[in-house]
């Protein structure tokens, strides 16, 4: 019987009498899980992070450590991307989240809803750590910078579509010159920020001239001011390297004239604002919307606060469902550790089934065989020896039952008959003639005899030969009675 102990208080003493309910690992874990979400629940913490980890899944496996102690952290897929800086080993960072244990590892771990530098100097050192290393690959050597054409027909921008920057851009080429603008989405904040800049940098360049789609003779890279961690994406190196790879002139917009990224140092030129773009990609043609751009601002302005009201409610309405991600936790880090193990365990399942074949394998030799044809073929021969003396008795067998026939049919038939002096008449069919009455004057017959055939005419057929009563009566008395002289 299991003991109702809730964890939370001492054990009862039971006096040493060694009588302590048993209780199974599933029943402490979930008590030992209660009891830690319930005495700390959201805390902060700072710390340097160790170990980062991203599987397929999209969630961050880290550790955040200090000199003494190291704490297993994790961070959903859908938080790490709203995230203003991502996870880097050796960042020193202040995290806020909730205390739980993990069944599985029997470990303890936060799960991480905010993540903030521990102070600018960590990100500032990182940044001119990274600064450093591609100056010295030559990624920002004047020398390498293209010049920026003075009138472009087609410009390329590589920013939010939603955001102000891009109108901000587009109403400046209107005031100043007109130009054909391709725009190419992308987010410029957050863990997908970096891979979505570059992605645009290159598709410009990818872009064959004369094609469906213009190639830009400009790109302008832009975004609005904010802080370090806001403007972190384009500190990283996949945007560096594609901004020095482009063949296309590019001017860097990001932030305000204050704010500057390695955005900065790799492009061709260097905008303080997205407007100062604008105004830099084309010459001035005149000043004759600003009214009009007065009002589409505060249009603009009154939208965007509908929207900030709308995200708002949305938000508040939000608080009252239950959160997906604290429901689907557990099963989703589950599912990372089993996926881990996969691979291995194919692996185990393969080595072992190759071991099996070639276990079998080595059973399989040609002797056995070999000497099973030999048997097989000692049998034949046998069988064959058998069948022919059966074959043999009975081809004798016949041959003297044949022969017995042949002794009766020469004693029964009809040539031995003919030996005796007896003929046969046969008919123009070949038939024998049994009786005169079935023979006609003219007709041609065959007498056979034991030593040939000859052929004979008959001259009175179908007559029976006349004989007088004295001969009938002559005949029929004993010829060896002469009878009375008298």
């Amino acid at each position: 019987m299991q003991s109702e102990w809730p964890f939370d208080e001492p054990a009862p003493d039971d006096g040493g009498r060694g009588n302590v309910a048993e209780y199974s690992v599933s029943e402490l874990s979930s008590a030992l899980q209660r009891t830690v979400e319930s005495t700390y629940g959201y805390v902060r913490v700072r710390g340097e992070l160790g170990r980062v980890s991203r599987p397929g899944s999209g969630h961050v496996y880290l550790d955040l450590k200090d000199e003494k102690a190291v704490l297993s952290g994790v961070i959903w897929k859908g938080v790490v991307q709203n995230f203003r800086i991502q996870p880097e080993q050796g960042l020193e960072v202040v995290v806020t989240g909730k205390l739980t244990t993990f069944a599985g590892q029997s470990k303890y771990q936060i799960v991480i809803d905010t993540m903030e530098p521990a102070g600018v100097g960590a990100l500032m050192a990182l940044l001119e750590e990274r600064r450093k290393k591609l100056a010295a690959e030559g990624l920002f050597d004047d020398t390498s910078k293209k010049p920026i054409p003075y009138l472009p027909r087609v410009i390329g921008v590589v920013t939010s579509p939603s955001g102000a920057v891009i109108r901000d851009i587009l109403h400046r080429l209107r005031d100043r010159f007109p130009s054909h603008v391709l725009v190419w989405p992308a987010r410029v904040q957050g863990e997908q920020c970096a891979s979505e800049v570059a992605g645009g940098i290159s598709g410009f360049n990818a872009l064959e001239p004369g094609g469906t789609v213009p190639r830009p003779d400009l790109i302008i890279v832009a975004r609005g001011g904010g802080s370090l961690e806001d403007l972190w994406g384009f500190n990283e190196e996949i945007v560096v390297r594609a901004v020095a790879a482009s063949d296309i002139p590019l001017i860097s917009a990001v932030g305000h004239e204050t704010d500057w990224t390695l955005i900065d140092y790799a492009a061709d030129e260097r905008a303080p604002t997205p407007t100062a773009a604008a105004e830099r990609a084309v010459p001035v043609r005149a000043d004759l919307m600003a009214t009009l751009d007065d009002l589409a601002r505060r249009l603009n302005r009154g939208l965007w606060r509908i929207l900030e009201e709308g995200k708002t409610k949305l938000r508040s309405a939000a608080r009252g469902l239950p959160n997906l991600a604290d429901v689907l936790a557990l099963p989703r880090q589950r599912f990372d550790m089993a996926a881990g193990r996969l691979g291995m365990a194919l692996k185990a399942s393969a080595q072992s089934a190759g071991a099996e074949l070639a276990r079998i394998g080595g059973r399989l030799t040609p002797q056995p065989l070999r000497q099973q044809v030999l048997r097989f073929r000692d049998e034949a021969g046998k069988l064959a020896d058998r069948a022919k003396g059966a074959v043999q008795r009975l081809v004798e067998a016949k041959t003297s039952a044949l022969t017995a026939e042949a002794k009766l049919l020469a004693t029964l038939g009809y040539q031995s008959v003919l030996e005796r002096g007896f003929a046969l008449v046969l008919g123009p069919d070949g038939k024998p003639v049994r009786a005169a009455a079935d023979t006609t004057a003219g007709q041609g017959l065959d007498i056979e005899f034991h030593d040939g055939r000859v052929g004979v005419t008959v001259t009175d057929g179908g007559a029976a030969p006349k004989t007088s009563k004295a001969k009938r009566k002559a005949a029929d008395k004993d010829p060896g009675d002469q009878g009375s002289l008298f």
